[in-house]
């Protein structure tokens, strides 16, 4: 998956963050295109009748992502919040699901980057809970994970966005993926 330009994307998010609304226009189509590549990435194969729409969660996304109130520091910081946004709505997606279904011999969620299975809403509340604990042992390891899993980065996107190594991104994958499978599997079934 291509990504926009970095000094161009860079350059707009400054400009939006200094006010200048034409940026945020000229900004808006990279972006949105840019969250439909992803959410096309995470429901390719999805085909439940019932699941969160690919228009739907960009939508979603996009209206959460303009909303905010950030000090843009460029495109690097614009697709760390990007990915935690698409996190975000998923899971919110997945906790309704959760409370409108109430179980129903769900089954173990990979944590292969890039899919998410919205039918298995049990789980992606557990694995978002973990990334919180995580988060609050090992910040960077579940950076790495969102982007990866949420963010649909490849391992060599994921190292440009945190300024790590290849290798450095490998290895804390590796790390954060075994420690949320330990994590996960000590929840009750």
């Amino acid at each position: 998956m291509s990504r926009p330009d970095k000094t161009g994307v860079t350059r707009l998010l400054v400009q939006w963050r200094d006010g200048n609304a034409n940026a945020l226009d000229e900004l808006t189509p990279i972006v949105y295109q840019e969250l439909r590549q992803l959410a096309r990435h995470y429901m390719r194969d999805e085909g439940t009748p019932g699941v969160l729409q690919t228009t739907a969660l960009v939508h979603e996304a996009y209206l959460r992502l303009v909303g905010l109130e950030v000090d843009w520091q460029g495109r690097r910081h614009f697709f760390a919040v990007a990915a935690r946004t698409m996190r975000q709505v998923l899971v919110d997606f997945a906790r309704s699901r959760k409370a409108a279904k109430r179980g129903g011999g769900d089954i173990p969620l990979s944590l292969d980057e890039g899919k998410i299975p919205l039918e298995r809403s049990d789980q992606l509340v557990a694995l978002d809970d973990a990334l919180a604990a995580l988060a609050t042992i090992d910040e960077r390891k579940s950076q790495v994970v969102e982007l990866r899993f949420f963010g649909g980065l490849t391992i060599a996107e994921t190292a440009e966005v945190l300024g790590l190594s290849h290798a450095t991104v490998e290895r804390d994958l590796k790390m954060a993926k075994a420690w949320l499978y330990r994590q996960m599997s000590d929840l009750p079934a």
